[in-house]
């Protein structure tokens, strides 16, 4: 299906790509990972032909079909079935021809053609798409300009899974998504009939979608079989046999040199040393490990130890009006050392509750106390400005200079000592500096706080920095309370789970494969009501966001792309 072929690549003086190789057959399952700002991106454009290679090649099949998601969201006044079912340009081609068509040859083969390519199912198959992404019945109608960016990336996504390319390459795909819709995605892709080529960070999605894994390093591809996972460990046993190998040669290079020095002006041994000379010559060195160490996230400590709870809900609700709560029955506590992780789907009130535990809402009815000098820092650092309502001190995204100092100090390093760069193009490939500058300066402005409010903070991260933040979370003494689509994250950080649904928050006895099974299994909530019925009564928050709704795990029929007759 797709062959790079010795593919060199460099910008502004920087090679991404020298000799690069692989070979994707038709049909496979391949993650893409690799350090941010390595030239992953850029090796999608060499393969869409956006930019052409310095040296090598770039093989397809002829006629291939290839999908990505669009970079810019849609903002038309079309429905979202309506763009989605547009995305499939033969079936809205023979469907526009069929309108006028007179003669009946031509109008049988039209006809023909669109039952071929299952164009009679479209609406459907379109419509459990966009169900999976979030988007309900009623949201499926609304125009693409009724939502906010991050929605609308779901809409060009949906748009590029309807028209299921021959070669799909999907660039982050999960980071406009919630846990529910990534959960979605990954069974999506796993069944998907064609070739996938999928840049991701998120180590369960590159663990049960994908076959093979392809690594960038130091400008070469290197492709490993199986998830991610099996690459870590074979990475790792491959580096560790590549030292010892690097030893062996050391030590024998140092034997040979110094018989060389000892007689090489010693007439009786000239002749072994100038054989040893030549097999020193002639010996290629085994290269060192070259890995760049991310420098670990830090939160400072809590400046003063509080008496638990910390926090008490006593049948509280929180809304944006008054008398239309959106959470209702809150009943909980949180301690002094909780670690808790926020389960639900977006519309739900994840961020709601997160605003309410902060101080940025009130609570309408009921009753919530705080300790005495409770100190929160409700943390989002997403690469994007924006900026923080209330104009609390630690504002929810970090300012345009922020990280010049030990935030841009954060950065991986290069072998030159240089700090690391991205690709060099307009988009997604500085995202992950930006987004792990933010971190950092997250972090730093989270000093003395006794509970860490975390909303979704690894968009864009790559996954040895997720490491990082993993790390940094677990040596944090005081309480953290995470939303987050990595499941990797939230099954290493939190020991306690909380699920935001049917207007309320309650704890969720079980473990990430469990909320798992719920959510392939669609089965009634716990009040017994179902995903939709709930959905109906979250109506002030849908006014907010787009109504959620429970992923359709029904996969499409695959269609047959046979050519026009």
């Amino acid at each position: 299906m797709l062959h790079v072929n010795e593919v060199t690549y460099r910008i502004a003086g920087r090679t991404l790509l020298e000799g690069a190789t692989i070979a994707l057959p038709d049909g496979v399952k391949a993650g893409f990972v690799g350090r941010n700002g390595t030239g992953k991106t850029t090796l999608f454009k060499l393969v869409t032909g956006e930019i052409a290679p310095e040296s090598g090649s770039i093989g397809l099949p002829r006629g291939v079909r290839i999908g990505q998601v669009a970079q810019e969201a849609p903002g038309t006044e079309q429905s979202l079935i309506e763009f989605v079912l547009a995305a499939d340009t033969e079936r809205a081609s023979l469907l526009a021809e069929a309108e006028h068509a007179t003669d009946p040859h031509r109008i049988a083969e039209i006809q023909i053609r669109l039952s071929d390519i299952g164009a009679h199912a479209a609406e459907a198959r379109a419509g459990t798409i966009l169900s999976g992404l979030g988007f309900d019945a009623a949201a499926q109608l609304r125009p693409c300009s009724a939502f906010s960016g991050g929605w609308r990336m779901r809409v060009a996504l949906a748009a590029v899974l309807f028209a299921e390319p021959d070669l799909l390459l999907l660039d982050e795909p999960t980071n406009y998504l919630d846990l529910e819709g990534t959960m979605w995605l990954e069974n999506y892709v796993a069944r998907y009939p064609h070739t996938v080529f999928l840049i991701s960070h998120d180590r369960d999605l590159l663990n049960r979608a994908v076959d093979m894994i392809v690594h960038l390093d130091q400008g070469k591809l290197t492709i490993y079989r199986g998830g991610y996972d099996s690459f870590d460990r074979q990475r790792r046993e491959k580096q560790a046999l590549q030292l010892k190998l690097k030893k062996k040669q050391d030590d024998q290079r140092k034997h040979l040199q110094a018989f060389v020095d000892r007689f090489k002006a010693k007439a009786s041994k000239a002749r072994q040393a100038q054989s040893r000379m030549k097999a020193l010559e002639k010996m290629q060195p085994i290269a060192g490990i070259v890995d760049s160490d991310v420098t670990p996230f830090h939160f400072p400590p809590p400046a003063k130890i509080l008496a638990p709870p910390i926090i008490a809900l006593d049948n509280a609700s929180v809304g944006y009006e008054e008398g239309k709560p959106i959470l209702r029955k809150l009943d909980l506590r949180i301690d002094v050392e909780d670690r808790i992780g926020l389960l639900g789907a977006n519309g739900n009130g994840k961020s709601t509750f997160a605003k309410l535990l902060a101080g940025r809402l009130p609570d309408l009815t009921g009753a919530m106390r705080r300790a005495e000098k409770l100190d929160i820092a409700l943390l989002r650092p997403a690469p994007a400005r924006r900026s923080a309502p209330g104009g609390d001190r630690r504002a929810a995204h970090p300012p345009a200079d922020a990280g010049r100092d030990r935030g841009a100090g954060a950065l991986p390093r290069r072998r030159d000592g240089l700090p690391d760069r991205q690709d060099g193009h307009a988009g997604t490939r500085a995202f992950g500096r930006r987004a792990r500058r933010a971190c950092c300066w997250a972090s730093r402005r989270s000093a003395g706080a006794n509970l860490l409010i975390l909303d979704e903070p690894t968009n864009h991260l790559d996954i040895d920095s997720r490491e990082a933040l993993v790390q940094a979370l677990n040596d944090y003494p005081g309480a953290v309370i995470l939303i987050s689509h990595d499941r990797h994250l939230i099954e290493a950080s939190v020991d306690r789970l909380l699920l935001v649904a049917d207007g309320t928050v309650s704890n969720f006895d079980g473990d990430m494969d469990d909320y798992r099974k719920l959510i392939v299994k669609g089965p009634e909530t716990s009040s017994g009501k179902t995903e939709s019925d709930a959905s109906k009564n979250s109506a002030q928050d849908r006014r907010r966001n787009p109504p959620p709704s429970a992923p359709s795990w029904r996969r499409s029929a695959k269609r047959s792309r046979k050519p026009n007759p």
